[in-house]
């Protein structure tokens, strides 16, 4: 199973928004229907609640496709106007 990165722009998403954004799942009723189901999993662990927070690093699985949540690279710091 190859995984996918998946950009988030928030440092966390829930797990039936993620399904969706990742393509892992048709909509939002298709989504609860996997996760209540019992065909998604989270680091490895079937996951049952579609509320569940993920956050950059897990890695989302269900019907031999995955996709693991990154956040966007903030690119360098810039100084504040105060110094």
């Amino acid at each position: 199973m190859r995984n996918i990165d998946v950009t988030i722009s928030g440092e966390v998403i829930g797990l039936g928004q993620f399904l969706g954004l990742a393509g892992l799942a048709v909509g939002a009723l298709d989504a609860k229907v996997m996760i209540e189901e019992g065909w998604v999993t989270v680091n490895g662990r079937v996951e049952t609640q579609s509320g569940r927070q993920l956050r950059p690093g897990d890695l989302v699985a269900t019907t031999g496709r995955s996709a693991r949540v990154v956040t966007a690279d903030p690119g360098p710091t810039r100084p504040n106007e105060y110094g």
